[in-house]
């Protein structure tokens, strides 16, 4: 069974300093359409509070503006130090929390899923990534890392979502290959 109405999803890579975002619509029939994407930049006068204040007010407004249905965060990968991480999982947590807050769907991927998910391997570096997005989405020039990578979270949330359409069963266990 297709789809009969536009998607829009908002994909969100969340940072301490900058939290990328990305908005694509899905079409009916499955095409893809880039809407918007930018960094949020959180750094500024003031303390780690207030950068989490930033996070928030930039995502109200975007959403307010563009209107997503769906929205898809990365997980929080810890590999750096223990108070990068906790930066990191509270820039997510507000992040979450400004989504929820309009009752918005949330649905989360790890890094190597969307790297799979618009690549091919789990395995694929950054500019790998930035080239597929800009592919997949007829976009020309070289891509902000923070704002490439939300526009992926974004793509992989349409591909599973279809595929779950399609197969009529919970894809994302399949796709992200646990």
């Amino acid at each position: 069974m297709q789809p009969s109405a536009t998607v829009r999803i908002l994909g969100i890579d969340p940072g301490s300093q900058r939290t990328g975002v990305g908005i694509i619509d899905v079409e009916p029939g499955g095409k893809l359409r880039h809407v918007h994407h930018q960094p949020l930049v959180l750094l500024g006068d003031g303390d780690f509070s207030l950068r989490l204040r930033r996070l928030l007010d930039g995502l109200t407004r975007l959403i307010e503006e563009y209107r997503p249905q769906e929205v898809a965060i990365e997980r929080v990968f810890v590999g750096r130090s223990a108070d990068s991480a906790l930066k990191l999982g509270q820039a997510r947590g507000a992040a979450i929390s400004a989504v929820v807050l309009r009752d918005l769907p949330v649905s989360e991927y790890g890094a190597r899923e969307v790297k799979l998910a618009t690549v091919g391997t789990g395995a694929a570096d950054k500019a790998q990534v930035q080239h597929m997005v800009c592919a997949m989405l007829g976009l020309s020039g070289k891509l902000q890392a923070d704002a490439a990578d939300a526009l992926a979270i974004a793509l992989t949330h349409a591909h599973v979502r279809a595929a779950t359409q399609r197969l009529g069963a919970d894809a994302r266990l399949a796709w992200s290959r646990r």
